[in-house]
């Protein structure tokens, strides 16, 4: 069987319009908006920038954040004129499926479940831990963790995911409307911590912007092999720090503060008038995150030497308030993340439910499981996702995962920036309401960017990535091949379920 079939955009199109496997369109701008600031503004903003600029940038850290802003935001135009070309749930995957066929887009679906399920594991998991300091700050003091028979599970995870589980169950709306509520009080604090940064701002702390690069023997564990990033280990060349390549190697770093934002994009299927829509929804988000990423990163470093930063085991945002004797704002850091990563749990378990969704409408993962309930939402799927993210969270160290997120978006973001250039040369038929401008210049750009960071992340992560897709490529020729929709075998057994699920929804009404 032929592993590089494609599916018809049209394919994609009717399957989004079958009877019980339909999402109702209720998001508009401000949803989409509200949804990308909501999952790429989490307690990231208070911890990887400070950590990139003690260890990679010094103050340059805000080049490193631009790096990674336009790295995204090219990567986006091309998600943009995909999802306007087929606005159907599933992102990546989908326009993979349309454009270079159904291994590789099993690849970057499976990868995506990767990025959203382990950075819903691993934000949860955060969630929990700053739950219990919040508590700590009003005189409560509660354990992280409960002991179950000989299971230690931490209660914070279970919490949230089940309740954004619960919501997203009810309606996209309602969620995107609480999560809306959320966003907007994390931005207000985002807001409240630049501005009262900025009054202990003294101009000697961004000299020098870019350090000079530092010997790989200064820097106490940099030289372990397994920590080193891929390129460094092919090449032979010193560990990036501070320099030019500290800038490059600390945007590798602060692009986990953009993930999320393909997340958007999986929401093509629910989003009202998505030509025009998404394209607005998706830019204006990214606009605003990074903004607010630039407002932090120069507070943070004017308000204290990178070098102090450097000599704290664990820097973020708190610490440098406390460096410059205002534990106050500390406070309301700790408030400020906790909100922060409340909203992106939800918008993660969201995608991560479309992702799944697109698969298995398809036959690569169960088709039974892309049935959609009485409020036209994936309720089975979305039960299973979050009881699985849950479970992960609450006992297991996720947090050793963690660059785990970025090769899965990267390897998505690349894929997605090449697949531009195969859509347009294959069906020029096709009228995206946005074309990404300056024909193939920003996709081949896109992906080589992305390419590059993603061998800046550390060779263990490369190795956990190799194993994952190992199981992938098990799962996909042991079920997936198999069960395709595009498989002429099985195809009498797809139309005989849907036909069956057809009748009996002609029965209820």
């Amino acid at each position: 069987m032929n592993l590089f079939r494609t599916k018809p955009v049209e394919s994609f199109l009717a399957d989004a319009a079958a009877p019980g496997r339909q999402l109702k369109r209720t998001l508009n701008t401000w949803d989409l908006m509200i949804m990308g600031v909501a999952v790429a503004v989490g307690a990231g903003i208070f911890s990887v920038g400070a950590r990139a600029a003690a260890n990679f940038s010094g103050p340059a850290v805000t080049l490193s954040f631009v790096i990674a802003a336009l790295t995204c935001a090219m990567a986006i135009m091309c998600y943009a004129e995909f999802a306007t070309a087929i606005p159907v749930a599933g992102s990546a995957y989908v326009f993979s499926y349309a454009t270079m066929g159904e291994f590789v887009a099993w690849i970057i679906g499976w990868n995506l479940v990767l990025e959203l399920f382990t950075a819903a594991a691993v934000i949860a998991k955060y969630w929990g831990i700053y739950l219990t300091e919040v508590f700590q700050l009003v005189g409560v003091h509660l354990s992280p963790t409960i002991e179950l028979g000989i299971v230690t599970m931490s209660w914070g995870p279970f919490l949230i995911v089940a309740l954004f589980t619960i919501l997203l169950v009810l309606g996209t709306k309602l969620s995107a409307t609480v999560s809306n509520v959320f966003t907007v009080i994390k931005i207000g604090v985002v807001l409240f911590v630049i501005v009262v940064g900025f009054f202990y701002v003294k101009a000697e702390n961004y000299a020098p912007f870019i350090p000079d690069a530092v010997p790989a023997s200064a820097t106490e564990g940099t030289t372990e092999v397994m920590k080193q990033s891929l390129f460094a280990f092919a090449t032979g060349a010193a560990p990036a720090q501070y320099g030019m390549m500290g800038v490059f190697a600390g945007a590798a770093l602060v692009f986990f503060a953009f993930v999320g934002f393909d997340v958007v994009a999986t929401s093509a299927e629910e989003v009202k008038n998505p030509s025009k829509t998404l394209p607005r929804g998706i830019f204006a988000g990214l606009a605003l995150t990074t903004l607010l990423y630039i407002g932090v990163s120069l507070a943070l470093t004017g308000m204290v030497s990178y070098k102090d930063l450097a000599a704290v085991d664990t820097p973020n945002l708190a610490t440098a308030f406390t460096l410059v004797g205002n534990e106050g704002a500390a406070s309301v850091i700790a408030v400020g993340s906790l909100i922060g990563l409340t909203t992106v749990v939800m918008v993660l378990l969201m995608g991560l439910s479309r992702v799944v969704l697109a698969m298995s409408r398809d036959g690569l993962l169960p088709y039974r499981l892309s049935k959609t309930g009485k409020r036209n939402t994936p309720a089975r799927i979305q039960i299973i996702c979050g009881s699985l993210v849950a479970i992960v969270a609450g006992v297991t160290r996720v947090d050793v995962l963690e660059e785990m997120i970025n090769i899965g978006t990267l390897s998505a973001f690349v894929v997605v920036s090449l697949g531009i250039i195969v859509l347009r040369r294959k069906r020029p038929d096709l009228k995206p309401a946005f074309r990404v401008p300056f024909g193939p210049f920003i996709p081949i750009t896109s992906a080589l960017l992305c390419t590059y960071l993603m061998l800046n992340l550390a060779v263990e992560t490369w190795i956990y990535f190799a194993l994952w897709l190992a199981v992938g490529v098990v799962i996909y020729f042991g079920y997936g091949q198999r069960h395709s929709r595009l498989n002429e075998k099985f195809a009498p057994q797809m139309q005989a379920i849907q036909e069956t699920e057809e009748r009996a929804s002609a029965l209820k009404n």
